[in-house]
């Protein structure tokens, strides 16, 4: 009876699921579940059930509405937050609002850090997901993969443009060669007035934002105001210049819109960075104490050595890096690296690593002597 029932269950699913529904297919776990009770009938001596457990295959699946007028959601949207636990609930509400499969799994924490958050959702605005973790912590590690379904034509959508905020003169020729936008802080102060300006200014109608997360209320007002003048704005957070570059890299204006602020988006979240800078003041890392002018080599923010030497400092950085992988180096230079920095580490890195292929750019960065990124 129990056997028989579980068929029963199963072959309702695809009526009590909109997702079940769109594909025409069964609940697959209700399946393997019916097919092992039917193993265990046939082990006691009954008699086993004959036939396939069916869904609703030939049957029309129901009209569903979604955004931008797809019948399933065409991208998989997949990032690691740091947020605060009090504001993942907006993000889940968000999410939810904008397509489904949608899941928010908080994980553990170091003390006296936020904890991380893995997020998945399934879309079709690939931005506002992303947009949606950047309002709460900082997301990274993102991932961006297209669902199976058709990409409309990118020849009847409205111009698109690519904004980047950086400092520092090179960085700013760096990113304008390779077709991006670029507004340069004022001493490190940014208005929404400006940005809202620089996006007007593109001409465009839909325009990404590459963001380093250091003016998120003056983007979120100019977003607003760009949007009651019908821009679209779609903001990739980044957290190094290196990221930027790599989101650039890959950006191809024969894609669809959608497609093109995935696959930079992706390439960012794929993009490991680093940073040489030094200590402005006495402080506890979570690799020990440093003094003012240490040298600090940082991975994803973090502090992971303290020395006394630029270049020094970089070698650890890059061996520590490519341990885990990697085929492409960019170094990027400051306006207070040591002479020789780029040459010197170049060296290093076809000694040790000959297989790695090395881009080296004078960024001018008044920051951090050294900028790393591995892809």
């Amino acid at each position: 009876a129990a056997a028989h029932a579980a068929r029963a269950a199963v072959a309702r699913t695809p009526f009590q699921l909109p997702e079940l529904a769109r594909a025409g297919v069964p609940d697959a776990g209700g399946v393997g579940l019916a097919v092992l009770l039917d193993a265990l009938v046939e082990a006691l001596g009954g008699q086993p059930a004959r036939g396939e457990i069916t869904g609703i295959r030939g049957l029309g699946p129901p009209a569903v509405a979604h955004p931008a007028g797809s019948e399933r959601f065409a991208y998989e949207v997949q990032y690691l937050l740091e947020a605060h636990p009090s504001a993942m609930e907006q993000v889940r509400h968000t999410l939810c609002g904008l397509g489904d499969c949608v899941a928010v799994v908080g994980g553990s924490t170091a003390p006296g850090r936020l904890p991380t958050w893995n997020v998945h959702a399934h879309v079709n605005d690939v931005g506002a997901a992303i947009e949606a973790g950047a309002r709460a912590g900082q997301p990274y590690r993102m991932s961006v993969t297209r669902l199976a379904g058709p990409a409309s034509p990118r020849g009847g959508e409205p111009g698109s443009s690519v904004m980047a905020v950086c400092d520092g003169d090179g960085l700013s020729a760096l990113l304008a060669a390779e077709g991006a936008s670029v507004v340069v802080p004022d001493h490190g102060r940014l208005t929404a007035q400006r940005l809202h300006e620089a996006i007007m200014a593109s001409g465009a109608r839909q325009v990404v934002v590459l963001d380093p997360a250091a003016h998120p209320d003056a983007l979120a007002a100019a977003s607003t105001l760009a949007g009651a003048s019908g821009v679209s704005v779609t903001i990739i957070p980044i957290r190094s210049p290196v990221q930027a570059l790599a989101a650039l890299a890959v950006r191809d204006e024969r894609r669809t819109f959608e497609d093109d602020v995935a696959a930079m988006a992706e390439a960012a979240g794929a993009c490991r960075h680093a940073a040489v800078t030094w200590a402005g003041d006495r402080a506890f890392t979570v690799v020990g104490r440093c003094l003012r002018g240490d040298v600090l080599a940082l991975v994803d923010g973090e502090v992971n050595l303290i020395g006394r030497d630029v270049l020094d400092a970089g070698r650890a950085l890059l061996d520590r890096l490519l341990v885990g992988g990697g085929e492409l180096v960019t170094l990027v230079t400051g306006e207070s690296s040591p002479p020789g920095l780029s040459e010197s580490l170049t060296a290093h890195l076809r000694q040790r690593w000959p297989l790695v292929e090395v881009r080296c750019y004078v960024g001018g960065q008044p920051d951090s002597p050294l900028l790393i990124g591995v892809e």
